[in-house]
């Protein structure tokens, strides 16, 4: 397996395959690593792997260059695998050698951090974990009294009072990944808002424009549910920061990286103005603006030609302004009723007439 992996090493530059700019696709890359995609992401919010913007405008890209710097680390590619290998909670209880009750209690507390979340097909969360760090953790003499024994009384009240911080943990080292993977002002401040309610975001950017800017930079949902969908009700509020000091904290990133944008850029692009609102004039009033409307027809032409009027609605036109204002197309008289012939016309016309009283 190594071999197989190590072989486009020795492969020269000038038999790689063609990419913009020397760069390779996320998936691209973690193929090139022998690493799943879940497995190249960990490594990339990690700082394992380095990225690059790409040079079209796209995500981040990975260069030859760094793909050639992982492998020849000592141990490729196990060592790697091994680095952002995730387990769940009966996994790494058995990697601590502690109970799965006391092991969510201490992930629970916070002192252990999780990496990843997802919602299972039964809407439970699921919260995955480095093996790696739970390791390091187990063989710390420092928590030895928090694997055996008594909790610490006050960790004991933490848990009664029924505190769980896992989802803000996963938060903090999730916005450490977003922000790892850009350099772009905007998009850095969008990485922050994503963790915010839009009440927060509009106390903190005041500007619309600036917040369908961010809106539009919004990293994907790493939960994905469809809208409205439980799934997608339980993604948000994972994802939304809900304890005073973390939304203090998040507000105070996103006013200091909103400020760092519009030194970088003078504002957010703002959206292009309508055509219609431009270059119209004012022909149906001092406070009426009507809008373009297209040349009449050959056939309506012809008809205005020959003296037969054209059917027009009495609807009033809309102007690009959203109001209304009435219609300037020419007014013609509707034609009168055509009188019935025969006899059944000449009875009826006779039974309108009126009648002549009897003596």
């Amino acid at each position: 397996m190594s071999e197989e992996i190590l072989t486009p090493q020795a492969t020269p530059a000038a038999g790689r395959p063609a990419t913009r700019g020397n760069r390779l696709a996320p998936r691209r890359a973690a193929r090139e690593l022998g690493l799943k995609r879940s497995e190249f992401d960990i490594a990339v919010g990690l700082g394992r792997i380095r990225v690059v913007p790409d040079e079209g405008g796209g995500g981040p890209c990975v260069t030859w260059a760094e793909i050639e710097r992982v492998r020849e680390r000592e141990g490729f590619p196990e060592s790697l695998r091994e680095r952002v290998r995730t387990v769940g909670t009966t996994e790494g209880a058995a990697l601590m050698k502690v109970p799965t009750s006391r092991f969510a209690r201490l992930a629970r507390l916070g002192l252990l951090v999780p990496v990843k979340v997802y919602v299972n097909r039964y809407g439970a969360v699921v919260w995955l974990y480095l093996a790696d760090e739970l390791r390091q953790f187990a063989s710390d003499e420092s928590n030895a009294g928090l694997l055996t024994g008594r909790a610490p009384e006050w960790l004991r009240e933490q848990l009664k009072d029924g505190q769980d911080r896992r989802p803000r943990n996963w938060r903090r080292r999730h916005l450490g990944f977003l922000l790892r993977r850009t350099d772009d002002p905007w998009g850095r401040a969008a990485a922050v808002a994503s963790l915010l309610g839009p009440v927060e975001v509009a106390v903190v950017v005041g500007d619309p424009h600036e917040r369908s800017h961010l809106q539009r930079l919004r990293p994907a949902p790493v939960i994905d549910g469809l809208p409205g969908s439980p799934t997608a009700r339980l993604a948000e509020e994972i994802m939304t920061a809900t304890d005073p000091d973390e939304i203090h904290w998040l507000r105070a990133e996103l006013a200091h990286l909103v400020g760092t944008a519009r030194e970088h850029r003078t504002a957010a692009p703002r959206p292009a103005a309508h055509p219609a609102a431009h270059g119209v004039p004012r022909t149906a009033g001092r406070h009426c603006r009507h809008s373009v409307t297209t040349a009449p027809s050959s056939a309506a032409q012809s008809s205005d030609a020959v003296g037969i009027a054209p059917q027009h609605t009495s609807t009033p036109s809309t102007t690009a302004l959203g109001t209304t204002c009435p219609s300037r197309a020419r007014q013609h008289p509707a034609p009168a009723p055509a009188r019935p012939r025969g006899l059944l016309g000449r009875l009826r016309r006779r039974g309108s007439r009126p009648t002549r009283p009897t003596r």
